[in-house]
């Protein structure tokens, strides 16, 4: 299921929310509470972009409070699949491009097994070339025809508790969902015909990315 902001939200996809809001010209206290200020200011800038001005945050008013922009490179290969994961890594913790290559080329990758990362900041960098068969879906021979994207995080981060025994979850920050969003609006533009898949679809043995990719996506 999608995830919405209202009133009695809290939590840091609050207080990210608060954030864009400010920088958008509606100043308060980002404290992470969506309280009736966050409402009221949530409100106008729906009314202001001719949105459903409900005072719910939902995914139209995420991707225009987030906007990202990047340019995608078309793939001189069919493309057919675009599969969604997580890096697999504890939430709140940053995990560059550059780590997650020297970590696949640990375990005897060529390259980062990815096409496109997405930090918790809701930066896309890019990761293998488009034009390369990516490392993202071994089982069924999914990698041929897809693009591989994956957002940083995907498994929580409880003091105390071993790596190996974190409870897996959707640790997608405010602006990792709304630059989702974007990525795939775009892919779908230079790929018509592919279909939004998460990794788990193709590999029942995994939970990643940790979320229904298949039906967040799906009016996309």
């Amino acid at each position: 299921m999608t995830t919405i902001y209202k009133v009695g939200s809290r939590g840091e996809g609050v207080k990210m929310l608060q954030q864009a809001l400010c920088k958008a010209g509606y100043p308060m206290i980002c404290d992470g509470i969506y309280g009736t200020v966050t409402r009221d200011a949530v409100v106008e800038f729906q009314r202001k972009h001719h949105l459903v001005s409900d005072g719910i945050v939902g995914p139209a008013t995420i991707a225009l409070l987030l906007p990202t922009v990047f340019r995608l490179k078309k793939s001189k290969r069919t493309i057919r699949e675009i599969i969604i994961h997580c890096t697999d890594t504890p939430e709140g913790r940053d995990y560059t491009v550059d780590q997650i290559r020297a970590d696949h080329k640990r375990q005897g990758w060529s390259d980062i097994g990815y096409h496109y990362v997405i930090y918790r900041n809701g930066h896309i960098e890019n990761g293998r070339d488009v034009d390369l068969i990516g490392a993202h879906c071994q089982k069924g021979g999914h990698n041929t025809y897809s693009i591989g994207v994956a957002y940083v995080g995907g498994c929580e981060n409880k003091p105390g508790v071993p790596y190996e025994k974190q409870t897996r979850k959707d640790t997608r920050t405010l602006a990792q969902k709304a630059a989702l969003m974007k990525i795939i609006e775009d892919l779908h533009r230079l790929y018509p015909d592919a279909k939004v898949y998460g990794h788990h679809d193709f590999d029942p043995g995994k939970q990643c990315p940790c979320f229904n990719a298949r039906t967040e996506y799906a009016s996309l």
